[in-house]
């Protein structure tokens, strides 16, 4: 490992060096509109939600690091305490990228970009009609963290009305994550795409305690077929199969099978936990610790 103290770095190689390690960072293009009416669409990568009730998004359009000036974004919101918040999906992340292009003020970056402004119930500045979910916002508070190049300025913004594409929602009505196909921010040019192959689920155990990984036996925990992460899944089951169901479980074609095979204890138990690692990928994960644990039925 290479460490170092960012505030020691070049301002442009601490920015490459954060912005490549933290990610992916979803993207705020945010809309504003000056005193005299002028609209402004940028967007914004430092950007996340904070809080339900109230709801709270915050994002931060920070200094510039080649010249240490702030953005139109940061004037805009600090005149008219109002912003809405667009989310971007791959269907206009080239119009997004072209929105970030550093315009002259006044100049309308909906124009620029090709996108519809759509005018929003409760702010005035306008929403993009092609984001499949807009979010319009009253300005809480706006924390400058510093006034040097690469500062951020954090906009607290509470949410006071939320639309979302009706074909974004799911069966119970909640906006669907599989459906949004949205992009985020990486290092350099890159960006990702939140669809596909790229989402899987994570079982949260907000209801359940796991046992953990400390309370797996240790000739599990140093298998040469398991990783971190199928370590993790084993330590989110509340209980360990008991020997009744390790029996009946013994009784699977598979395990017979291994156990017929295997020369000697040790083979049989390499066996096991490869057989285990398979159910694991599969998210079976009871399956997986039954099979880990029927080396203790001592068939050999």
């Amino acid at each position: 490992m290479k460490s170092f103290d960012l505030n020691d770095l070049p301002g442009k190689e601490a920015h490459g060096h954060l912005l490549a390690a933290v990610g992916p960072r979803p993207i705020a293009f945010a809309s504003t509109i000056d005193n005299e009416g002028n609209p402004n669409l940028s967007p914004f990568s430092y950007f996340n939600v904070f809080s339900t009730k109230p709801p709270v998004l915050i994002f931060s359009p920070a200094r510039r690091v080649r010249n240490n000036t702030t953005k139109d974004t940061l004037h805009n919101a600090e005149a008219t305490r109002e912003v809405v918040i667009n989310v971007v999906n791959y269907n206009i992340v080239q119009q997004m990228s072209l929105a970030s292009t550093e315009y002259d003020t006044g100049v309308n970056e909906f124009i620029k970009a090709g996108l519809t402004p759509l005018e929003s119930d409760l702010v005035a500045p306008f929403r993009v009609k092609e984001s499949p979910v807009q979010f319009e916002c009253k300005v809480m508070d706006i924390i400058a963290l510093g006034d040097e190049g690469g500062a951020g300025n954090l906009i607290m913004c509470e949410v006071v009305r939320m639309h979302v594409d009706e074909d974004m929602f799911n069966e119970k009505g909640i906006t669907d994550s599989t459906k949004l196909d949205l992009v985020a921010r990486m290092g350099g040019d890159w960006y990702c795409r939140a669809s596909g192959d790229a989402l899987f689920e994570v079982e949260k155990p907000i209801l359940t305690k796991g046992i953990g990984v400390d309370q797996i036996p240790p000739r599990i925990r140093s298998s040469m077929f398991l990783d971190g992460n199928d370590l993790g899944k084993l330590g989110n089951i509340e209980r360990l199969p008991n020997q009744q169901e390790l029996e009946e479980f013994a009784e699977n074609y598979r395990i017979k099978e291994i156990f017929e095979s295997s020369s000697d204890g040790m083979e049989a138990r390499e066996a096991l936990h490869q057989y285990a690692k398979e159910l694991l990928d599969k998210n079976k994960v009871i399956k997986a610790w039954k099979a880990l644990l029927c080396d203790k039925l001592n068939r050999i």
